[in-house]
């Protein structure tokens, strides 16, 4: 009873206060008068302490219940997008209509640190420029070295993860091919928004849907505002002693024109034949020597160009691209190159064999004159249903080289002409029938011609080409014209994951050897310097192939098995040598690859691959040919054959949010061959000759790499790791070796950035070449330590100091250390309202201009010694629009 009376009170006094409570209502809109939701309406008092609060509802209406009496009272209404609003709050019973005006919103700029810079979207990395950029950087290569996982080689090749990228597009374009060094050098950082990194990259639409791609590429996102304008630089710059450089360039890339053009020269030790370098050129059956004959001019100690360059280049380099409706693209790459090279060295060699040592003093003053104009023309439409690609090739590449040489104490002067022409053209077409299957064609032809002639005064050697008498000249002419055409169609059947193609085509080669090496004799009179120094040799090479593939494709698996079968005709034939012969050959080279992704980020694969090889014209020809002033090249052995097993395996991983990426492959061949190369040396001359003789090569090789950021110092480390091991045979002086030759590499690097202000790099190498004479107890030991470092200030905003050093340290067990150091100072200024850089800088504070190299093999030692320019001063004003 008492509990009852006790909640009856309760309730009654429950009851009162409700009654004594006030309901404040309202409603809540736009300029348009559309009802506003979610907007916070507070009650508050004449201090601003808030008494009551709620949101509006999807009408717009609000309900605010206060017990509180007066009429000082203000309602507030707030929402993002709006501005904030109050009025003075009058009639507790009167429905309050409120309108709020939109406003813009202005907050606060906040910073947040180590936020992930690398972004994924399926086979796509993004990595944002400005995130791993620097004040002083300058072209948008400058950036690409700062990020985890892509590497920046020295010549400019560009690798993902340890693997090489197959293009780089600009907006998805490919305006440069594979060329892409002029475009990591002269577009600027500032005008790319992103960097992509694509893997699986097809670039053919209707292949994209059973991509079996394992490419890699690049793909720079151009910033809006970079597409609405021409952009470029003018540079021009003087030095001591007598120094100069030069560039122009100018560059749009916007949806309907693309160009990319530069004119550039100097005298600085920069080639800039660099640009034109073609860092992964499509492989093809034409086979042929890029030239026959050489000056045997000394080969590029192991330094940056610029060290030991002397040069007077200049060079123009045009790449446009149209688009047009339906996906139709033209583009014209044309290029035009001229060099003068000077190169002063001399050298020691020693060759080791059994009971005996052959060695030689040479010394060479070269000037090489090399000449390259290219043009490519290519018209390319690529759509869901076709695919049309053509491109129509030209190159003329004339090189002109003199050079004082004394080998042993004997002098001659000698001068190479080589006029090199080729025409090609490639057509490939794509078609997907109403069925679903894909019906492709192409075809490639080409006519290139060499002819060459290499001259020397007075004629050396003539204890073996002139009965031992003094002679006044020899001169080797040489030719090689080349027909090639390369035909197929094949049909691709898709089917959900797996996709049948079968191709059937055929190839053809046509060559003529000809060559012819005299003598000229003191008298005037001329004749061939052997009765076997002349060639003419005709050389036909068909082949009729079909090949079968078939390729599966999920998520997580992409594996393919290829079945090429093909019938080989090789036939040649030389009156001058009684040679005419002929080969015929069946061959099927299976090769079959897998690719299985562990997880979203990291995979492994793995690939067999046995393949047969045929010669080429250069293995049979019987008339003797002077390659070199001392090289003399023959031939006494049939075609060459050789037949390879080749293993394959690697991993890939990464962690893109983490910035960690890593890589580990491992590869190994062994090929057996039926012929093998002879030389029989002496102390003034190499006699080569291809002999019948079967032998085995053996290689096996392992790669290493990791790449991480770290989000604390704003660096980016990387290690790397490289073993490689060969077995193979020399027969040198009719002793057959059996040589055995093991390398190892590391290499460390860190960009760092210090401060704010200060940058610091640093790539050290350390490799370890051993080599060994199976049995003969011969052997080599070669070590060295290559170290690069720089350090980047900025100063005032506008000021920009650069401190950079190398060290090479070579240390071989029968030869004195070498040390070297080498030191540059560059000091920048950027006039921003003129956009003008103003430049001085010092190469080579050392002035150090000698460098000796060192080239081992298993029984042999090369020391070479090369004149460097030394200290050069450069000022050189930059303007960019």
């Amino acid at each position: 009873m008492n509990k009852l009376f006790f909640m009856l009170i309760m309730l009654s006094l429950s009851s009162i206060a409700v009654l004594a409570q006030k309901q404040i209502k309202g409603k809540v809109k736009d300029e348009k008068a559309k009802p506003l939701p979610s907007v916070m309406v507070s009650l508050k008092d004449k201090e601003g302490s808030t008494l009551g609060f709620a949101r509006t509802n999807e009408k717009g209406d609000f309900v605010i219940s206060t017990d509180e009496n007066g009429s000082d009272f203000i309602l507030e209404f707030s929402i993002l997008g709006f501005g904030k609003k109050t009025i003075n709050l009058t009639d507790f019973n009167k429905t309050n209509e409120v309108t709020l005006v939109e406003s813009e919103i202005n907050l606060k700029t906040v910073e947040v640190k180590n936020r992930a810079r690398l972004t994924a979207n399926g086979d796509t990395l993004n990595y944002t420029t400005s995130d791993f950029s620097d004040k002083q950087d300058r072209s948008i290569g400058d950036v690409l070295k700062r990020m985890p996982g892509i590497e920046v080689a020295e010549n400019g090749k560009i690798s993902f993860n340890g693997k090489n990228i197959s293009n780089m597009y600009i907006d998805g374009d490919n305006l440069l091919e594979d060329r892409y060094g002029i475009g990591t050098k002269s577009i600027p950082h500032g005008a790319v928004d992103k960097v992509q990194v694509i893997e699986k990259d097809q670039p053919i639409k209707m292949l994209q849907k059973n991509n079996t791609s394992d490419d890699v590429a690049l793909n720079l996102v151009i910033k809006d505002d970079a597409r609405l304008k021409v952009m470029g630089e003018f540079k021009a710059g003087l030095g001591a002693p007598d120094r100069f450089d030069g560039n122009v360039n100018a560059m749009l890339f916007n949806k309907k024109v693309k160009f990319l053009n530069n004119l550039k020269g100097n005298n600085i030790g920069i080639d800039p034949g660099l640009d034109l370098t073609s860092f992964n050129p499509l492989a093809n059956d034409n086979t042929k020597p890029s030239s026959l004959l050489s000056a045997g001019a000394a080969g590029v100690p192991t330094l940056p160009q610029s060290r030991t360059l002397f040069n007077k280049a200049g060079q123009a380099n045009l790449n446009n691209l149209f688009k047009f409706k339906n996906d139709l693209q033209l583009r014209a790459n044309v290029s035009y190159l001229y060099d003068e090279r000077k190169q002063i060295y001399n050298k020691s060699s020693e060759t080791r064999l059994s009971g005996e040592t052959i060695s030689y003093q040479e010394n060479q003053d070269n000037f090489l004159n090399p000449q390259k104009l290219k043009g490519q023309f290519t018209l390319n439409a690529n759509t869901d249903d076709y695919y049309l690609n053509n491109a129509l090739a030209v190159e003329y590449n004339p090189t002109r080289t003199n050079s004082n040489v004394f080998i042993n104490g004997i002098g001659a002067f000698q001068s190479l002409k080589q006029n090199m022409f080729s025409l090609s053209n490639d057509l490939g077409y794509r078609k997907k029938l109403k069925s679903g299957n894909i019906l492709n064609l192409s075809s490639s032809i080409n006519r290139s011609t060499q002819p060459e002639t290499l001259n020397i005064k007075p004629g050396l050697n003539e204890e073996i080409l002139n009965n031992g008498t003094p002679y006044a000249a020899l001169n080797q002419y040489l030719d090689l014209p080349t027909f090639y055409t390369n035909n197929f169609a094949s049909m691709a059947f898709p089917k959900g994951n797996f996709v049948q193609t079968y191709k059937a085509g055929f190839l053809i080669q046509q060559q003529n050897l000809s060559t012819d090496l005299t003598k000229l004799q003191n008298n005037g009179s001329s004749e061939l310097a052997a009765p076997d120094a002349l060639n003419d040799l005709n050389w036909l090479r068909s082949r009729l192939y079909l090949e079968n593939s078939y390729e599966y494709t999920t998520d997580k698996i992409t594996a393919t098995v290829r079945l090429p079968l093909s019938y080989n005709s090789i036939n040649y034939d030389d009156a001058n040598h009684n040679v005419d012969k002929s080969l015929n050959r069946f061959f099927v080279n299976p090769a079959v690859s897998f690719k299985y992704q562990t997880s979203p980020e990291n995979y492994v694969t793995a690939a067999y691959g046995f393949r047969n090889n045929l010669g080429t014209i250069d293995d049979v020809f019987s008339g003797t040919v002077l390659r070199n002033y001392r090289s003399l090249f023959a031939n006494d052995a049939p075609i060459s054959e050789n037949s390879s097993h080749s293993f394959s395996g690697s991993f890939n991983f990464r962690k893109a949010i983490e910035m960690i990426f890593g890589n580990i492959s491992l590869n190994y061949s062994t090929t057996n061959l039926n012929t093998i190369s002879s030389s029989i040396l002496t102390d003034n001359t190499q006699q080569r000759i291809v002999l019948p003789l079967a032998n085995q090569a053996k290689n096996f090789g392992l790669n290493s790499g990791l790449s991480k950021y770290l989000f604390a110092l704003k660096s980016t480390v990387s290690a790397g790791f490289a073993y490689s091991h060969s077995q193979f045979q020399q027969l040198q002086n009719n002793q057959l070796l059996p040589f055995e030759s093991d390398n190892f590499i590391y290499k460390g690097s860190i960009e760092a950035k210090l401060t704010k202000f200060m940058n610091f790099t640093y790539t050290g190498t350390f490799t370890n070449s051993k080599n060994n004479t199976t049995g003969t107890g011969i052997s080599t030991n070669y070590q060295q330590l290559r170290q690069q470092s720089g350090l980047a200030v900025t100063m005032l905003k506008s000021v920009f100091l650069n401190f950079s050093a190398e060290h090479i340290f070579t240390k071989q067990s029968s030869q004195p250390d070498l040390k070297y150091l080498f030191a540059d100072f560059n000091i920048r200024y950027k006039v921003l309202k003129l956009k003008t850089d103003l430049e001085f800088g010092v190469t080579n504070l050392a002035n150090v201009k000698k460098f000796e190299a060192i080239n081992v093999t298993a029984n042999s030692l090369t020391v070479g010694t090369y004149q460097i320019p030394g200290r050069v001063a450069m000022f050189r004003a930059t303007f960019n629009y």
